[in-house]
Order: structure tokens, then sequence, then C-alpha cells
């Protein structure tokens, strides 16, 4: 059985509840297994683009949808962060949901004194886009690579392999996308040395990352939807990822993926 952990933070963005490629199973079993005093919800929590397109919310979302909501009554403290996907949530900048704070930006301080900004990270796309033809391009070019994902794993699920992330590592074999990541950690990396801060936690492009340049340490949290990752702080103000597939790659949470996606009663994630 996987061992329980208690963090002091951990930032979670781009699960996309409401999208096919929502590894919602996952991350219910990440939060089931670990104790949190503060969590974030950096952005694309519920992927309204994807449900506009067509309506999708399983079972395992709208326990997850829920579980994220009960978690501010339970002693965890939630702060939400929207992003691009799910943007009408954008206005309530300041307010609150209940007892789950949303912010546009914030800023966290650490265990160990540093002062990272944090933002979902749509806020660079003007700096980040090649043109509206390259952007509309690497969506599809996206798309496709999820659907090879997607089929990929479902012929490991049923020889017997865990999740593998086959989009993450064609992905980081791409040129255009690299140059494209890097440009997007660089402008995360110029806003945050401009406020005068350590560093800087954000989403959106779904590369987890943590890297120091220069004094500033920049971390991307990366996303539920290829890599189900997290962003954590421990008990001595330290940052780590947390590839929770990885950890996870188990019977248990195996046959919890088998029988729910062959139900019937909702479609595969």
């Amino acid at each position: 059985m996987t061992k329980s952990t208690h963090y002091r933070t951990v930032w979670l963005s781009d699960i996309h509840l409401g999208c096919k490629d929502c590894k919602a199973e996952y991350l219910l079993d990440f939060l089931t297994h670990n104790k949190i005093d503060t969590l974030y919800l950096v952005g694309d929590i519920v992927d309204m683009w994807a449900m506009s397109r067509q309506f999708l919310w399983p079972k395992s979302h709208n326990v997850l949808f829920h579980t994220l909501i009960s978690l501010s009554t339970k002693g965890t403290r939630v702060i939400y962060l929207p992003g691009n996907h799910d943007e009408p949530v954008q206005k309530y900048d300041g307010m609150m949901f209940g007892d789950i704070e949303i912010h546009r930006e914030y800023i966290h301080t650490t265990l160990a004194g540093k002062k990272l900004l944090l933002l979902h990270g749509d806020q660079f796309d003007q700096e980040v886009c090649f043109g509206a033809f390259h952007s509309w391009i690497g969506d599809k070019l996206y798309d496709l690579l999820l659907f090879l994902n997607r089929w990929y794993n479902r012929a490991r699920n049923m020889l017997g392999f865990p999740y593998w992330s086959l989009a993450g590592y064609i992905k980081s074999r791409v040129k255009g996308a690299n140059e494209a990541i890097d440009r997007y950690k660089q402008a995360c990396i110029a806003r945050a040395r401009e406020m005068g801060l350590d560093g800087v936690v954000c989403g959106h492009i779904h590369h987890p990352e943590i890297d120091e340049q220069q004094g500033v340490t920049y971390c991307n949290d990366g996303d539920w939807i290829e890599n189900c990752s997290a962003l954590t702080e421990n008990s001595q103000g330290e940052l780590q990822l947390v590839y929770w597939a990885k950890i996870t790659a188990s019977e248990k949470l195996h046959r919890i993926s088998v029988r729910q996606s062959s139900s019937g009663k909702q479609k595969a994630a």
C-alpha cells in the first residue's frame, strides 16, 4: 500500500475535468493517500472548452470535483487560480466560493522564506505564441498526441502494464515544442524577477519542471492529462515534483481503472 505523506503545500493544475483525457482516478488516489495543509489549484481545473464541444462528466470526474471542494471543509486551505480553460472564474478574482479563495495571481511564502509568484501561465500566451496559424497547428498536433497516448495506454492496460506518457515522450523530442517551452519559462522567470520575488509556480504547458536560473526558481507543476504530476512542499520547506502514476504503478489502482473504464456507465478516462 502506498505510504501516506503530509505536505505543507501542494500545487495542482491542468486537471481538465470534463475532458476525456483527464486522469481523475490517479488524482483521487493521490488525494486519498496524502494530507495537505494548503492546496493551490493553479488553473484549468474544469475544462470548459472541451465541455462546450462535447459534454463529458463521468462518475470519476464528479467524485473528484466534490473531493476538491470538500477539502476546504476538512482542514485544508484551498486557493483557486483560474486559467484559460476555466476563464469564466477569473471574474471572481479576490472573492470566495464557499471556503475556497479565488485569485488570478497570488504570492506564496515557503517555510524556507522563499516568495513565489503563483499563476496559471496563460498570461504569457502573447509572448510565447508563434502566431495564430502555428497555434492552431499546435493544438491539432497536441490533440493527435493525446489520441495516440490514450490508445497506447489502453493497450498497455490490457497487457498488464502501468500508465506511461507516450505524449510526453514524443513532445520532449520535438524541437519546436522545446523552444516554446523555453520561451514560456523565460517569460515566467522574467515576471518573477520584475516583481522582486524568489521564484514562480505555474502550469498551463503540461510540462512539469523545477529549474533554478540566476537566483530565480521556476516550478511548473505539470498536469493530470499526460504526467499525473504535482508540485509539493514538505515540512522542511523543500519543493519537489511528485509523479503519481509512477508511484502507484500498482495492481490496486490498475484494477480500479480497468473496472471503471469497462463499466458502460461512464466513458474511459
